[in-house]
């Protein structure tokens, strides 16, 4: 098999039948992957002052074109004014993505700001800017190839005829986005968004040719209700689009305060989530002292489900968020469901 015909063979298992270059980065919980969203939701807390997250994903184990993808990720907020009405968000974060055996890998590094702005009583918009630096590479010289067929055996291990095996190119990547929020009460938060990634059509590919990405729009939605003094539903969606390719996520979860008397809940998470066309998404976790982590396993319904024996990815993330004043447990800066 040539370079040209398995380098074509390795992007569709990657990306589908959209002409995409890979997989784009995507997660699960995209919930705790805010900076990947969109660039508004940076330091977006109702009641918290910065953030730290990591997120770990573990997909297509069981084929030959395997995905892992890990982040880190911290945001804070800066000169929230004495009403605490508004205030700018800075962060940044890191992403890696390896893929199948020759190593087809993503490197990237993002900062973002946002400024939200509270309208009235009852409602806040955000606005956010980001820039990445990202490289791309692969090393064919972990491929096989047909000239290590000798017309009788198969032999792995004598050279697979490529010069310049390792390839590699980078590019920078600038995104940007819009939050709408609405808090009536302490019992009810919604939140509306809209992001756009790769702005600037940035030209991605390892041998000068004219392949740039489509601009990536994204959308999400988040509602929080207040069931019960110890019961909150999350009910949230994402959508995002790019060349003929999209993805949906959407479902909900829901925190349960099984020590709603202490000053530090400890709060169980259990949840599910539908990928549309692809995969059902049950998911549990556990909070405390402002330590969350959740993990999830995404149960293949695609027709990829013969070849993953229905076991698609498995994620893990763990998000902690704090005060600058540790002696204040909780900032009301406007309305949200909390324990």
């Amino acid at each position: 098999m040539g370079k040209s015909l398995l380098f074509s063979f390795l992007l569709i298992v990657a990306g589908g039948t959209a002409p995409l270059f890979a997989q784009g980065l995507h997660f699960s919980q995209f919930y705790n992957a805010p900076l990947l969203i969109s660039p508004a939701n940076t330091a977006l807390m109702p009641e918290n002052d910065f953030r730290v997250g990591a997120n770990y994903r573990n997909q297509w184990g069981n084929v030959p074109a395997p995905f892992r993808t890990i982040s880190a990720f911290g945001d804070a907020q800066l000169f929230r004014n004495a009403s605490s009405t508004s205030w700018l968000g800075v962060g940044g974060a890191f992403f890696s993505d390896v893929a199948g055996n020759g190593n087809l890998a993503l490197t990237k590094f993002q900062v973002s700001a946002a400024y939200h702005i509270q309208l009235g009583d009852y409602n806040m918009i955000s606005v956010g800017l980001g820039a990445a630096y990202v490289q791309r590479s692969v090393d064919f010289g972990k491929l096989t190839f047909d000239t290590q067929w000798d017309g009788f055996t198969f032999n792995p291990r004598s050279a697979n005829g490529e010069t310049n095996s390792f390839q590699k190119t980078s590019y920078a990547d600038i995104c940007a986005g819009v939050n709408y929020a609405f808090f009536p009460n302490e019992n009810v938060y919604i939140k509306l968004g809209a992001g756009l990634l790769h702005i600037n059509n940035p030209q991605e590919s390892f041998y000068k040719m004219d392949n740039k990405l489509g601009m990536r729009p994204t959308g999400n939605l988040d509602m929080l209700f207040r069931v019960s003094e110890s019961v909150i539903a999350d009910i949230s969606g994402y959508y995002t689009y790019q060349r003929g390719a999209s993805e949906s996520v959407f479902g909900a979860q829901f925190s349960y305060n099984v020590t709603p008397k202490e000053n530090r809940p400890s709060i169980f998470i259990v949840g599910l989530y539908h990928r549309l066309n692809d995969a059902i998404i049950p998911l549990v976790g556990f909070e405390w002292n402002k330590i969350r982590m959740t993990a999830s396993v995404d149960i293949t319904t695609s027709g990829m489900s013969s070849a993953t024996g229905g076991y698609g990815a498995f994620e893990i993330s763990l998000v902690y968020q704090g005060l600058y004043n540790a002696g204040s447990r909780n900032r009301n800066a406007y309305n949200c469901p909390r324990f």
